[in-house]
């Protein structure tokens, strides 16, 4: 049996990546998220022809923007889906697939020159184990991005109430069988994300600050994305949030220095280096 991963999720994971595979995201705005959680990524500090990691690699809509700049990635995913991103890169040559979680660590130690992993070890019952493992594969050196769910402490009391409301609903629509999860999920994006972006669009057009209305993240993005999001958000049995002070504690003690953290959302996204 493996370990330090949680089956149901794992399980949910398969179900969600089978049905949402972002090959129906446009180009543009895959590009536009691609960025913002990139913000802070040194491209500039890779060697030639690097050779790096994508841990809990999903669909694969992160590494088909990241295979063109490096020169090898792993993905890795103990999730079915991982045949869905065979799927969608299946015209890349350099790139391998490994059906591993982190702590099996399927890439010799200290052989990687760069890697990422983008929410995916809130999702795991041993986020820190999971990171010491991501970082004991990177060379002397090599940057590491690391994206996990914020505990609001960049919020109001008033914000994280909220959250405490909607993550009741979480723990009961995990529960649910497949499609009624899907089902209700859908009705989530609908009624409560795509009116409150669309809110926060037109409040940001008319020269108002935006940043304190939950969800305003999702004024740019299309409905697709909000479906996929509120199916992660309220679908995954498993999740976990830390402040900034607790993602810096676990990097630094996974063997990463320089840490640093993107300004701009989505919270929390970091970069370190491995020491």
């Amino acid at each position: 049996m493996r370990k330090n991963i949680d089956e149901n999720t794992i399980n949910s994971f398969s179900d969600e990546w089978s049905r949402y595979s972002q090959l129906d995201l446009p180009t543009t705005e895959a590009q536009k998220i691609f960025d913002e959680y990139f913000s802070i990524f040194p491209w500039e500090d890779l060697p030639k022809n690097a050779s790096g990691f994508d841990m809990g690699c999903g669909s694969g809509r992160w590494a088909k923007l990241v295979i063109p700049k490096v020169g090898h990635l792993h993905c890795i995913d103990p999730s079915f889906a991982l045949d869905v991103a065979r799927t969608a890169l299946i015209s890349e040559a350099n790139v391998s697939f490994h059906s591993a979680s982190a702590d099996e660590m399927p890439l010799p130690i200290a052989s990687q020159d760069f890697g990422y992993s983008l929410g995916v070890l809130h999702h795991v019952p041993d986020s820190a184990s999971a990171l010491r493992a991501c970082v004991a594969m990177l060379k002397e050196g090599a940057p590491f991005l690391l994206y996990l769910y914020y505990a609001f402490d960049n919020r109001s009391s008033l914000y994280r109430l909220t959250w405490r409301f909607s993550d009741l609903l979480r723990r009961a629509i995990c529960m649910l069988p497949s499609k009624p999860k899907y089902l209700v999920t859908d009705v989530i994006a609908a009624l409560i994300y795509y009116p409150l972006a669309r809110f926060s669009m037109m409040a940001e057009i008319m020269g108002l600050e935006v940043r304190s209305i939950p969800l305003s993240y999702y004024r740019g993005h299309s409905f697709y994305t909000m479906r996929t999001d509120s199916r992660d958000r309220f679908g995954t049995p498993l999740e976990k949030r830390f402040t900034m002070q607790e993602i810096t504690d676990m990097m630094q003690d996974a063997g990463l220095e320089n840490v640093r953290f993107s300004d701009q959302a989505p919270y929390w996204c970091a970069v370190g280096t491995k020491r």
